[in-house]
């Protein structure tokens, strides 16, 4: 049944994507074939991996190298949870890694093979299916994969412990490449030591492209979309205040209207490059972004991130100087707007997919120009100091994250828990204007 499940599988995606999905299937088949041998080599070095683990664990798994998000965060997180000895073995062991067969960007591939040990997929991989296969006969080989880099679940990649705060990132640039960064800010005229943000619009762009072929349709993210014309005011406070914008994006649905010539539209720009998508996003003052991809390369360098983030249960941040602002949930027949509690109840809190919301009759309503507005200049003057919360500020706050953290007790989720202690700020301006939201 699996054999023609998976025929007719294969069949559509033909029909669907033409001769390039020919042309792609018929590449795997010469690369399937040329790999039979070391398959078979892999069977009795994976037997003998499984008799030697008493002594010596020998471990491996897939780096999500195709997304940035997941090769950046997810493998941050291992790093921390390694150092601190967090979910890993007790006895001496050795892990390995392999990427997928896209690689979303090269310079941060460089980067961690500084600091993990990846090898050939073409040789790990046969490891890790054999292993797999014989688990079918005898189940001890689980112990051979590393679980913590396991994606299946939208939400393990969290800091359930809080160690991004405890440790310092696990990749870094070599003097070769600051020179080379400092060199390119230099060519887009940002001077010396000049403050800039990255700014983060996810639309569905990026990941249309694969719609060309026909290999995926990927709309069910589109709930995460943001319009980037909604940005330009903050953009212009942001350069008003003395800082330089780079919007941040692979490839964009639209550009970014502004005649400031502090607003830079790198996502369009001919030195856009792999390499400086990186750097900008570790260099960066702080990051406003709708979360998605890049900007957890700023969180995984300790940058503050200015957020509107859906959906409102992953709502986990360990950074103190991070600040979050939610889109506005909204009952489609009649508009009215669903408090705290009943984003909760109306099972969205963690949708993961826009027919969700659908389903349950519930739209997003972006976030207005000047609520952006706000949450910039308030994480600004936080960054500076100048900022000081009310004590209605204080109680707002407080009240929002006790309804909050009880919703989040009561979805009784039997995984691992969805964050760890949350250090950042709920935008004070935000909860000032939506009171009756807190409920």
């Amino acid at each position: 049944m699996n054999i023609l499940q998976s025929s007719d599988g294969h069949i559509q995606q033909i029909k669907r994507g033409g001769f390039f999905v020919i042309l792609k299937k018929f590449r795997s088949l010469i690369f399937l074939i040329f790999q039979l041998p070391i398959y078979l080599i892999s069977i009795p070095a994976v037997i003998l991996i499984r008799l030697i683990s008493p002594w010596f664990l020998i471990r491996w798994q897939e780096l999500c190298s195709s997304r940035i998000g997941h090769f950046s965060h997810l493998t941050e997180i291992y790093c921390c949870q390694r150092d601190a000895g967090v979910n890993f073995p007790s006895q001496k062991f050795l892990d390995v890694f392999y990427l997928k067969k896209y690689v979303c960007n090269k310079q941060l591939e460089k980067m961690w093979r500084r600091s993990l040990i990846i090898l050939p997929r073409w040789l790990i991989f046969p490891l890790f299916k054999v292993n797999r296969f014989l688990n079918k006969f005898i189940s001890v080989g689980n112990v051979h994969e590393i679980k913590l880099l396991n994606i299946e679940s939208d939400y393990v990649h969290h800091d359930t412990h809080n160690l991004l705060k405890k440790f310092q990132t696990h990749i870094g640039f070599n003097k070769e490449e600051e020179l080379k960064g400092k060199k390119i800010l230099k060519k887009f005229g940002i001077p010396h030591n000049a403050k800039f943000v990255c700014l983060n619009v996810r639309d569905s762009a990026y990941l249309d492209r694969y719609k060309e072929h026909n290999l995926r349709d990927w709309s069910y993210h589109n709930f995460r979309d943001g319009d980037i014309d909604r940005y330009v005011l903050a953009a212009e406070e942001l350069a008003s205040r003395g800082y330089y914008v780079f919007r941040m994006g692979v490839k964009v649905l639209k550009p970014l209207k502004s005649s400031d010539p502090k607003i830079i539209d790198y996502a369009n720009s001919d030195m856009k490059s792999a390499f400086m998508d990186i750097y900008l996003a570790a260099k960066c003052n702080f990051c406003l972004t709708t979360a998605s991809g890049i900007d957890r390369i700023s969180y995984i360098f300790r940058r503050p991130i200015a957020c509107i983030f859906v959906p409102l249960g992953l709502f986990s941040c360990n950074n103190e100087n991070s600040l979050m602002i939610t889109k506005h949930h909204k009952y489609k027949k009649n508009k009215k707007e669903l408090t705290v509690s009943e984003i909760f109840s109306s099972n969205v809190a963690l949708a993961m997919e826009t027919e969700k919301y659908e389903s349950n009759d519930i739209e997003l309503e972006e976030n207005s120009p000047e609520e952006i507005k706000d949450l910039v200049i308030e994480i600004d003057e936080r960054l500076n100091e100048r900022w000081k919360d009310t004590k209605e500020d204080l109680l707002l706050q407080k009240k929002f994250l006790s309804i909050f953290e009880d919703r989040i007790k009561r979805l009784n989720l039997k995984e691992q828990p969805l964050h760890g202690k949350i250090n950042a700020r709920f935008g004070a301006k935000f909860l000032r204007e939506n009171k009756n939201w807190i409920r």
